[in-house]
């Protein structure tokens, strides 16, 4: 049916459940925040900014740390797995608090978030 908004069913609490879906997730953050339907939910939009955050924090150790670990010392190359499993840990955590309609904010990322709320 043309014109039917196709986020007519999801919430704003499953909207920001859905931001923080590792590699998913940042698709969902995009629709939110050029989204007018969600434009005036606060903690959404927080959420959504959060959300794309902590993407570029997984597309930066994966691109950018991991391929230095991997060609340095052997001791070294465990770190990738600690930082993946602390960016998925962040990422479950941070579907719980938005399924408890939490706005918490993660520290740098939360704070960048913020800031992305005040400049919009």
């Amino acid at each position: 049916m043309p014109g039917r908004d196709p986020l007519a069913g999801i919430d704003g609490r499953t909207a920001s459940i859905l931001c923080y879906v590792p590699w998913l997730g940042w698709i969902m953050s995009i629709i939110v925040l050029a989204s007018d339907r969600y434009r005036r939910d606060r903690a959404l939009r927080f959420h959504g900014f959060q959300a794309l955050y902590l993407f570029v924090a997984w597309l930066m150790e994966n691109e950018v740390i991991w391929p230095m670990l991997r060609h340095n010392d052997f001791t070294l190359r465990p770190l990738h797995n600690v930082l993946q499993a602390v960016l998925l840990g962040a990422s479950i955590f941070m579907m719980i608090k938005a399924a408890h309609r939490q706005q918490y904010a993660l520290p740098v990322i939360g704070d960048l978030a913020e800031k992305s709320m005040t400049d919009n």
